[in-house]
């Protein structure tokens, strides 16, 4: 009796095992897709705009990573800290602090360059666009 107790409880467990191995592998496929996406979409705005340049398509890859990054990180300390300027403006300086991190990551990597603050803008711009439309697509 015991060992039939045993065997259901192992077979349960390995299945659960089995189950949580297959969401890892899927959360980490969805992980490298967008990343994939990402770097597509920074390699299409770079092409479109004539004062962005990319060296390559892994440099557009490490471009959008670092860009996420630093929208996360200090974009998102900077939103805090300007919240009465972003609610008068209607979210205009949250957008601005966007085209801020382009800036940054420019002025770190030398794979990745826009010329004038203009340019990052529209990079930032056009860079939202199509990321909403890999959203969309990904999510049909």
């Amino acid at each position: 009796m015991d060992d039939a107790v045993s065997l259901e409880f192992e077979r349960q467990e390995q299945t659960i095992k089995n189950k949580n191995a297959e969401a890892i592998n899927l959360y980490i496929m969805k992980f490298l897709v967008e990343i994939l996406l990402l770097g597509v979409a920074v390699s299409v705005v770079a092409y479109l705009i004539p004062g962005v340049w990319v060296d390559g398509f892994w440099s557009a890859i490490f471009a959008g990573l670092l860009i996420a990054i630093a929208n996360a990180t200090i974009g998102t300390l900077l939103r805090v800290l300007t919240f009465p300027i972003n609610l008068i403006t209607l979210g205009l300086m949250s957008f601005i602090i966007t085209v801020l991190m382009v800036l940054l990551v420019d002025s770190l990597l030398m794979g990745f360059e826009t010329t004038r603050f203009l340019d990052a803008l529209i990079f930032a711009l056009l860079l939202s666009v199509i990321k909403m439309a890999f959203n969309s697509l990904q999510r049909s």
